[in-house]
């Protein structure tokens, strides 16, 4: 059959058009007859953590950020010196509210002669939340056993209760450095028994944490500011606990202030440095501590490692009158 003078192939089946859209039919049918899912079918959520890790470099240092988790974090509850009003009108400044996510992170420093962890996370002494330190640790090329020296900068729980996995040495060729200030108080009944009840299962798991490495001879505390290891120096750091210790850690001119528990609530502290926490041994040598070490990270554009500040806590402090701000490192790939 002409039409115009041409052939009108789709009443015969011949026309390519009428072909391809026979066979889509067909294959969606068959498709949904079988029970395969549909091509623009949505994908199914991968309920997986995010990435654990980040690394840098420091000189000819690798600093590598591990994180132990996040956990719902009681700013209402255990910040002192301020208002509930403070707190929400702070947060609020950031597009933050209650309840607030707390990063815990440590880091990992490998000077090409030691590979050395400072802070381990919560382990296991905070629940389900955390203790994802050792899987981010292989995910980033290293395993447990590789780690010579662990240095911690307090013995609370989010700091120490990685150091052991299930009762066991985690890290099973590593020494294990703290404070002797910091060894003392948490490991002396007395201490304990003068301590407000919220705090003395810290003294309690402070001691299980330690008494491992104690045993197999590898816990050496230290009593004064020291260089520990090549490029890594102790500063003492009291306040938060007795024996609270900073790290600074320099190569090639590049130095990075692995800081503990200077700044708890970034939102809240930076903006007034005053605000203590309820978990301060005393609050106005913390203040002082804290006040110091913002001032120094400042004027010396120090990188600064922070324990507790967002994932990868990486980042430069700026004055900004009374108040500081956060610069978080810009992100780059490595080579």
């Amino acid at each position: 059959m002409n039409l115009n003078g041409k052939e009108h192939h789709w009443r015969t089946g011949r026309d390519p058009l009428f072909r391809s859209w026979c066979l889509y039919l067909c294959v969606t049918l068959a498709a949904a007859l079988l029970g395969a899912p549909a091509a623009d079918a949505a994908a199914p959520r991968a309920h997986a953590p995010n990435p654990g890790y980040y690394r840098m470099m420091l000189g000819d240092f690798e600093v590598v950020a591990l994180s132990d988790g996040t956990h719902p974090f009681p700013v209402e509850s255990v910040m002192a010196g301020t208002s509930p009003e403070a707190v929400a009108h702070a947060l609020a400044a950031d597009d933050l509210k209650l309840p607030l996510q707390g990063s815990i992170n440590a880091f990992l420093v490998n000077t090409g002669t030691r590979l050395v962890l400072i802070d381990t996370g919560a382990g296991a002494l905070y629940g389900a939340c955390c203790g994802q330190l050792l899987a981010n640790l292989r995910a980033a090329g290293y395993a447990p056993g590789q780690v010579d020296e662990i240095l911690l900068t307090h013995l609370h729980k989010d700091h120490v209760g990685g150091v052991l996995r299930a009762g066991n040495i985690a890290f099973p060729n590593a020494v294990l450095r703290v404070a002797r200030a910091d060894a003392d108080y948490w490991r002396d009944p007395a201490s304990r028994a003068r301590a407000p009840e919220f705090l003395r299962s810290f003294f309690d798991s402070a001691s299980a944490m330690l008494a491992p490495y104690a045993e197999a001879g590898r816990l050496r505390p230290f009593a004064l500011d020291t260089e520990l290891v090549p490029g890594i120096r102790t500063l003492s750091a009291p306040g938060h606990t007795p024996g609270h210790t900073a790290y600074l850690v320099e190569s090639r001119g590049q130095r990075l202030l692995v800081w503990g528990d200077i700044v708890h609530v970034a939102p809240v502290q930076l903006r007034d440095p005053q605000v203590t926490l309820k978990y301060d041994s005393s609050a106005g040598a913390a203040q002082r501590t804290r006040r110091a070490l913002l001032a120094r990270a400042a004027q010396e554009h120090l990188w600064v490692g922070a324990a507790h500040i967002a994932f990868p806590g990486l980042g430069h402090i700026r004055q900004d009158g009374a108040a500081y701000r956060w610069i978080p490192a810009n992100y780059e790939t490595m080579p």
